[in-house]
Order: C-alpha cells, then sequence, then structure tokens
C-alpha cells in the first residue's frame, strides 16, 4: 500500500515489513508514503414542494414565525420519514445539521426542513431553520463551526448554496450563489470549521469546488481526471484531501490524495495490489490511522493500516461478522503516535437493523452494542477520553445524544472456530445480534430561534 505523507505536501518512499502474527493470514501490503462560480440567484428561484405539504408546529410558515418543536411523547416524531441524507456532524462534533419532515397523519404528505443541532453546551438542543417554502427531499446540509448550515438545493441543471441561520423569530438566508451542474455532493466539512468542498463527477474528469468559505461564492479549485467519490480528510489544516477515483477508460479504484494548497496536484495514496479495488473510509489526523476498504484480499474486506508507516494493511477477522455490513464512521482523537489503541465506532446493518461497534486496533475484538431508539445511523463522534457520542431523536425524544464508554480490550479472545493463518484467533468473529446497553441518554429539548445562539456556550465549571 502506498500512503501520502502529509508533512510539506511531500512523501517518501517505504519499504515492507513482515506482518505480525496477530491478524489474518489473508494477503497483506505495507502502508507507505509516496507523495502524499457561477454568478447565483436568490433562494426564491428555487423548486416549490408540493402545495399539500403542511409545516409542522416548531417550523415557520408563510409568514415566517418560528416556534418551538413541541416535545414529550404525544409528538409524532417515530413516525416522520427521514431524508436520504445522512445527519452531517461539523469536525469537532460541535454542531449537527439535517433535513426532517414535519409531523403528520400516515400517509400524508410531509414538509421538508433543515435541522440545526447544538452538541457541545451544557444541554444539546435542535433549532428548525425552515422559510416560506417546504425543502425538496434531495437538498444537502452541513454545519459549520459559526453555527450556520450550509444548504445545497438542486433548480434545474443548477445546483444553488445558501446559508442558512435563526435570526429573531424566523430563519435568516444569505445566498452564496450557484454552480451549473447536473449534480454535485457535498463533502464532510472541513477541519478549518469555515470551508465547505463539493465534488461534481464525471465519467472522464471531477470538479472540485469551494462552495463556502471562499470569498466570491463558490470557486472552481481543481479538476481531477478520472470518476471521483468518497472524500476523507487527512490533516486538521483542511489542506489534504482523498479521494477514491477511477481513472477514464476504467480500471480500479484507487485513492488519491489532493493539495488543496497546491491548485489540486493529485499523488496516489492506496496501492495495496495492481488491480484492486482501494478505497479509504476514514484517517485519522492525530494518529494516522486509516480505516480501508479493499478486495485485494479477494473480496471486499475492512482493513486499517497508519498512514506513512511500513507495516502491511491488516484486514482482522472479526470486522466481517457474517450476514451483516460494517462501515466505520469515526475514530477517537487525540492518540498521538498510537494509532493502535484509537477506539473506532462503525455502523453494523443486517436482517435486524443498524447498531453500533466498537474495535481498537490492538484490541482485535468487536464490541457490539445496541443503539438508542431513533439514532441517525452513521452518526457520531468521539470525545478524547473514549466516550462516543450518538445523536438520536424519537418520539419521547426530539433531540438527544446516547454517550457510550468505549470497553475494554482485556480478557481471553472468545473461540471463533478459525484462525489467522498463525494458530491465534482475531477476534469475535459473530455478530449477528447486538449486545449490551448504551448508558443512559441525554435527553434535550428543541430551542426556539430567538433563543438559539450562534456561538456555544462556555462549558461549565
Amino acid at each position: 500500500m502506498t500512503a501520502c505523507a502529509i508533512e510539506g505536501g511531500t512523501a517518501g518512499a517505504a519499504t515492507t515489513a513482515d506482518p505480525g502474527p496477530e491478524e489474518s493470514g489473508e494477503p497483506e501490503e505495507p502502508v507507505g508514503a509516496e507523495s502524499a462560480g457561477a454568478e447565483g440567484a436568490a433562494g426564491a428561484e428555487r423548486a416549490t414542494g408540493p402545495e399539500e405539504a403542511a409545516w409542522p408546529e416548531g417550523a415557520a410558515g408563510a409568514e415566517g414565525a418560528a416556534r418551538a418543536v413541541p416535545a414529550g411523547p404525544a409528538a409524532p416524531w417515530a413516525d416522520a420519514p427521514r431524508a436520504p441524507g445522512t445527519f452531517t456532524l461539523t469536525a469537532d462534533g460541535a454542531y449537527g445539521a439535517r433535513l426532517t419532515a414535519a409531523p403528520g397523519a400516515p400517509g400524508e404528505q410531509r414538509a421538508w426542513y433543515p435541522e440545526r443541532w447544538t452538541l457541545d453546551g451544557p444541554e444539546p438542543y435542535a433549532v428548525p431553520l425552515p422559510l416560506h417554502q417546504p425543502e425538496e427531499p434531495d437538498a444537502q446540509v452541513v454545519p459549520l463551526a459559526d453555527g450556520r448550515v450550509l444548504i445545497r438545493r438542486r433548480v434545474a441543471d443548477r445546483q444553488m448554496f445558501s446559508l442558512l441561520y435563526p435570526t429573531g423569530p424566523a430563519t435568516g438566508e444569505l445566498a452564496l450563489g450557484a454552480v451549473e451542474c447536473d449534480g454535485m455532493t457535498l463533502l464532510p466539512p472541513s477541519p478549518d470549521g469555515s470551508s465547505v468542498y463539493g465534488l461534481s463527477a464525471g465519467d472522464h474528469s471531477s470538479l472540485l469546488w469551494l462552495v463556502a468559505g471562499g470569498a466570491f461564492g463558490p470557486e472552481l479549485v481543481a479538476e481531477i481526471p478520472g470518476h471521483c467519490s468518497g472524500g476523507v480528510w487527512l490533516d486538521r489544516a483542511g489542506r489534504m484531501l482523498a479521494l477514491d477515483r477511477q481513472l477514464p477508460g476504467g480500471g480500479p479504484v484507487k485513492a488519491v490524495a489532493v493539495d488543496l494548497e497546491r491548485n489540486g496536484e493529485v499523488t496516489p495514496l492506496l496501492q495495496i495490489a495492481p488491480s484492486s479495488d482501494d478505497r479509504l473510509l476514514l484517517a485519522d489526523p492525530d494518529s494516522g490511522l486509516l480505516l480501508i476498504r479493499s478486495d485485494a484480499p479477494g473480496h471486499d474486506r475492512l482493513g486499517w493500516g497508519v498512514l506513512g508507516s511500513c507495516l502491511p494493511v491488516r484486514f482482522p477477522e472479526c470486522l466481517r461478522p457474517a450476514d451483516v455490513a460494517v462501515t466505520p464512521f469515526a475514530v477517537q482523537p487525540g492518540q498521538m503516535l498510537m494509532p493502535e489503541s484509537c477506539a473506532v465506532a462503525l455502523r453494523i446493518d443486517g436482517a435486524a437493523g443498524s447498531w453500533v461497534g466498537i474495535w481498537r486496533p490492538q484490541g482485535r475484538r468487536l464490541h457490539q452494542l445496541a443503539a438508542p431508539e431513533g439514532w441517525s445511523a452513521g452518526a457520531g463522534y468521539w470525545s478524547r477520553d473514549g466516550v462516543l457520542h450518538l445523536p438520536y431523536a424519537n418520539a419521547a425524544t426530539p433531540c438527544g445524544v446516547a454517550r457510550i464508554e468505549a470497553p475494554g480490550d482485556d480478557g481471553p479472545l472468545p473461540e471463533t472456530g478459525g484462525t489467522d493463518g498463525t494458530g491465534s484467533t482475531d477476534g469475535d468473529a459473530s455478530g449477528t445480534e447486538p449486545s449490551g446497553a448504551v448508558t443512559p441518554p441525554v435527553v434535550c429539548k428543541p430551542v426556539p430561534l430567538g433563543q438559539a445562539p450562534l456561538h456555544r456556550a462556555a462549558p461549565p465549571d
């Protein structure tokens, strides 16, 4: 595997090292380091939602008035549909944003509107950000570090961008501009907290846009040959971005690093085998831990490596439990020079629904825990001391955060009936049923727009 070093945007060569005895006997390769807008229109031009859609009591109607979202078991939040987009968090986990639907009777058309969650104060709370008409369910929202929320809307063949924020009893909107393209996906928020990038992918080339944080509206940052997807930040400065790329004409998918301070200079990042699809799913800038999905072992496997390391990529048996899909979504920060001690949160999807997995490279076992009811599956963040925060909403709790302490890995490894090729087991390979329970959740109340500060509250003494 080749990994791009990010010191000064350059990288050096790496050598191959023998794999350790604790992992699976699947093929493993070394992790190396090989060098590491158009004018916009106002929001009134966007497409309108269904005329029958009704606003919730906590959202602004035609007059722009906004009230608190009703709380308590009587509110029909459990039946509200969710937009295809996910719950998006800022890089530091301070704010979250999502599209949600107004409560209503079963079968009734719902009005979509953005909602901002504040998660780092003494008590988390949610603020609805509706405007004079519903949003389309394919809109995307991304929170910024100052509490504003970027929204992307598609209007005909244009992608339009605005910043939403609470102002008095209503929602304020600042139009940023538009980009003429058929489709665009917003990437995870930049670690700098103020920039958001969008990726418009084509068969022969992909365009990377700075859609928030620029001086004059959306700005074209780079044109990258090939079809790109994904999007993982490799550093805390928001300079090095990893994308999964397939070159024009086809071939394997390989993760590459894009240097945003060098006009989008592209360098190889993953190269496990010449013909393998090697995608980067998650990276921790503090420790350098990388979570990778590759078919180099013969079929898609979840593996891990370290950025700039000479050690091989490893594919633990415990990360492929039967009859479920496992996807990492958060890595414990602050573990400088200790990638193997980082706790990793994983979303586990099976016939019974979605639940949570917690795993450490050094522990070699997958702990499976029940998720809180109404969890925004795949959303969450770690504190530096190893507490996983999971946002959720249900009929009884319109805004809540469940906290889970990372379990220890002491004690003998469970028997799995298989080995890693060296005679030792590689952790619990079961995994079709969640076990354990989350700690008591933090129950939070929605806050009216007029009482919702943009700046985060200071932590209690």
